[in-house]
């Protein structure tokens, strides 16, 4: 693998624990109680006995050859780990525990996790297929507490990954195939023991280059059309403009994914925004945190970093002001001067959403205007419903990133008028309305 690779560490890292522990990080909590995680693949036949999930994941790739094509990469993913806490009751003898404490220490049973990386070498495409073997060892390590002890066991991980190729309009589609291979498993705490979880692999070309299959010129449109996922979503990895790296990742994510650089750290939590965590962690009582560090060793480098967090780098997690009119058109939301902060609130009275207008196909639209629905973005599965629909602006917006977005209300619904009092609107990106001609006497 090229030097490269260790760029996208951070992005794949976040891939392979999501999930793994969630706020308020306590093992008491419901929700780490029942623990689940992405790009599990359980024993065979673990998903039809309802004790785990399915074994396999398959990803297909395209590659534009541009001379002798090959490819090279790694399996990520995490074993299960049990740590049981063991009272010393003397003479040898130890007695399983819940819980041990001594002094200001404390220690819980708990299921951790070990990383594994499994490389395979660069293999032309010409000589495909290939099969990679994944074997990973049971083991057990014991760690000497006071009072007690902590005993770390494995079970043994089996897998493989068969890598094939064909031509597909002038480019290569590349498929790959991972299965875990481990027999059995007799009930859902051998299962998940003898899974794999996390799993991703990280797929590197020389070469050629890979096409990306979010957004790729038309001669590729059919061969992308036609490549086929389970349980796998592959990108482009590495900054952009990079096409020699593909992340397949069991979570969906976009073209060069990246970790925002005002993160101050995983918190494996990612359907919270990191200020929020940060600031509900900050709120934990000291026992709320004592418990969460004697819960798993990256739950107190969590407690511990939020602690240590200084009042700039807090302030940093707020995010990133950006130029909303770096590339100004003919825009009529008022510009906010460059020496402001958003945050400020003259920022605020800058901007009226009620009287702030914007241009579509060369028509002015603000409150009042009536448009013609067509939604594409997909933000929302019930937009396909309001396709077609007349709807009135009541409010014309714009993010910190420049985004803008028109709040409406329907124009056959009934509570219109009650919606637009609540400010409970619809929102809609300026391509996913058609202006119309009239404007509403009644919206003023």
């Amino acid at each position: 693998m090229s030097a490269r690779w260790e760029n996208c560490r951070r992005v794949a890292d976040a891939v392979l624990y999501e999930g793994y522990l969630l706020y308020p990080y306590r093992a008491s909590a419901g929700k780490n109680q029942s623990r689940w995680q992405f790009g599990v693949l359980g024993p065979h036949g673990a998903e039809d006995c309802g004790i785990g999930e399915n074994d396999s994941m398959s990803a297909q790739v395209l590659v534009n050859p541009l001379a002798a094509p090959a490819v090279s990469g790694v399996v990520r993913f995490l074993q299960l780990q049990h740590r049981a806490v063991e009272r010393d009751l003397g003479d040898g003898r130890y007695q399983p525990v819940g819980e041990l404490r001594a002094g200001a220490q404390r220690w819980l049973s708990w299921d951790e996790a070990v990383e594994h990386e499994v490389m395979f070498g660069a293999h032309e495409v010409s000589r495909l297929p290939h099969m990679v073997d994944i074997f990973v060892p049971a083991g057990t390590d014991i760690e000497e507490i006071d009072g007690g002890r902590l005993v770390r066991s494995r079970r043994d991980l089996h897998g493989r990954l068969a890598i094939s190729a064909e031509p597909d309009g002038g480019l290569l589609r590349l498929t790959f195939e991972l299965h875990n291979t481990a027999p059995p498993a007799a009930d859902k705490a051998e299962a998940i023991a003898t899974s794999l979880i996390g799993t991703h692999l990280l797929i590197e070309v020389s070469g050629g280059e890979f096409v990306s299959l979010l957004d790729h010129v038309d001669a590729a449109d059919g061969p992308a059309r036609r490549c086929r996922q389970h349980r796998c979503f592959p990108v482009l990895a590495g900054p952009p403009g990079a096409r020699d790296l593909m992340l397949v990742s069991p979570i969906i994510l976009y073209d060069h994914p990246e970790i925002a650089e005002q993160s101050q750290g995983d918190l494996y939590d990612a359907c919270e925004i990191d200020e929020i965590l940060t600031l509900r962690i900050l709120t934990m009582t000291d026992e709320e945190k004592a418990q969460a560090r004697a819960t798993d060793p990256r739950a107190a480098q969590i407690i511990d970093r939020c602690d240590a967090m200084s009042p700039e780098a807090l302030l940093d997690l707020h995010g990133v002001l950006r130029d909303p009119h770096a590339e100004a058109g003919a825009d009529l939301i008022p510009e906010i001067p460059l020496d402001m902060n958003w945050w400020d609130p003259a920022a605020d009275n800058a901007v009226r959403p009620d009287v702030d207008a914007i241009l579509v196909n060369g028509t002015t639209v603000a409150r009042g205007t009536r448009v013609r629905l067509h939604p594409c973005r997909r933000a929302d599965a019930q937009d396909l419903f309001y396709a077609d629909k007349i709807a009135r602006v009541t409010s014309v917006h714009e993010d910190v990133d420049g985004g803008q977005h028109l709040g409406v209300v329907l124009e056959d619904d009934p509570a219109a008028d009650l919606h637009d009092w609540y400010g409970r609107y619809l929102y809609f990106a300026p391509d996913e309305v058609e202006p119309l001609t009239e404007r509403s006497p009644k919206w003023k």
